[in-house]
């Protein structure tokens, strides 16, 4: 397991984010999930965020990510599914056949830790999730 450190620390913090449409809506193809994931490739670095494993389903997406300890995660989100819902529906004007006003995303998410599982555990548990919807 490698670790990460600064100044005054060494730290390794692996968190799974799951990220939901709003009412499920069933919007997600490929092509989505690539552009969603460059959006939030484009954020990570100014939130000290690293994405370790991406993944979509056709109503959520599914991430294992890498943060500092000074990483405010809630702040990150808000930026991420504010860009991403207007770039998005600015880019696919189709979803807005399925999502009306400005809602994309759904308010809640999912965050939890890691813990000390290898990230290689992690990546292939993240990528199983597709294969069994």
């Amino acid at each position: 397991m490698s670790y990460n450190n600064n100044y005054y620390s060494v730290f390794n913090i692996n968190y799974r984010m799951i990220f939901c449409i709003k009412y499920r809506k069933k919007v997600i193809n490929d092509e989505i999930s690539n552009r969603l994931k460059e959006i939030f490739e484009k954020i990570c670095p100014k939130y000290n965020i690293i994405l370790k494993e991406w993944e979509h389903n056709i109503d959520h997406i599914r991430m294992l990510i890498n943060a500092k300890p000074n990483t405010e995660l809630s702040k990150f989100v808000n930026t991420y599914k504010s860009a991403s819902s207007r770039l998005i529906k600015k880019d696919f004007p189709e979803i807005r056949e399925k999502l009306w006003k400005e809602y994309f995303w759904s308010r809640s998410y999912l965050v939890m830790s890691v813990g000390d599982a290898p990230l290689e555990v992690m990546n292939r548990y993240i990528q199983q999730q597709k294969e069994k919807i």
